[in-house]
């Protein structure tokens, strides 16, 4: 029997985790899939470790990994196959697909111009587009973030637009912020590129908040249904065996 595991990260904030959660189990209820579980790779339950045992607990004999991930790298390349890698030595007869990240797509770089416009309808050249990444050391984390600005760019003929972070990489937000600020556009739209609200975006929205004449803030991604479309596509893609046998 076929199972979903999907993986989200986790988080400290209640808000953020019941997000998460609504948002799978949405998931859920459109794929006609009768063992679906969830889990989270830490701070929040249940773990991945308890997910796949529920799965293998429900029947489960192939169990296919959803990552609730917009980018990859730490997590994605090495926390999530070490858990799995363990799991499978522990459960040698169940057959184990690792699905991607989400990746910089088309469905996505389409939301987000649709994010943007819903918050600012009267966008201008004169205004500035600052995306802010959750941050990472991983190189190709930056890599994607710069082909997020030129799908960005396409959509929208936008020519103000750049990205900081909010750790683990530079520019920091503070830094992405105060620098667009300085080039004295109309206004500065802040694009954070994160799923769900949490601790996270309460930094984002306290430091908007202090310029609040010169700021919009865009919602963050979850808020579009077009994610819960791409998620959908990952798992009939997993389903179909493009992902990373383990």
């Amino acid at each position: 029997m076929k199972a979903i595991l999907y993986v989200g990260h986790g988080t400290r904030s209640k808000k953020e985790a019941l997000e998460a959660k609504m948002f799978i189990e949405n998931i859920m209820k459109k794929i006609p899939i009768q063992i679906q579980e969830m889990s989270f790779l830490e701070l929040t339950s249940p773990s991945i470790d308890k997910g796949f045992h529920q799965c293998v607990e429900r029947g489960a004999t192939e169990i296919m990994i959803v990552p609730i991930f917009l980018l990859s790298a730490g997590h994605m390349k090495k926390d999530i196959p070490e858990v799995i890698g363990g799991l499978k030595k522990k459960y040698p007869t169940v057959q184990v697909t690792i699905g991607n990240a989400f990746g910089v797509q088309k469905e996505i770089l389409d939301a987000l111009a649709q994010l943007i416009i819903l918050a600012v309808p009267d966008l201008s050249h004169d205004d500035a587009l600052l995306i802010v990444g959750r941050g990472s050391s991983d190189p190709d984390i930056k890599r994607a973030f710069f082909e997020m600005e030129e799908g960005i760019k396409h959509r929208l003929k936008i020519t103000e637009i750049s990205t900081c972070y909010l750790a683990a990489a530079k520019p920091t937000f503070q830094e992405g912020l105060h620098g667009m600020l300085a080039k004295k556009r109309k206004r500065v739209i802040v694009i954070p590129y994160l799923l769900f609200s949490g601790l996270l975006l309460s930094e984002v929205t306290h430091w908007c908040q202090k310029f609040a004449s010169k700021i919009v803030q865009v919602k963050p991604l979850s808020r579009h249904d077009a994610i819960q479309n791409v998620v959908i596509r990952s798992v009939l893609e997993t389903k179909r065996g493009a992902a990373l046998q383990v």
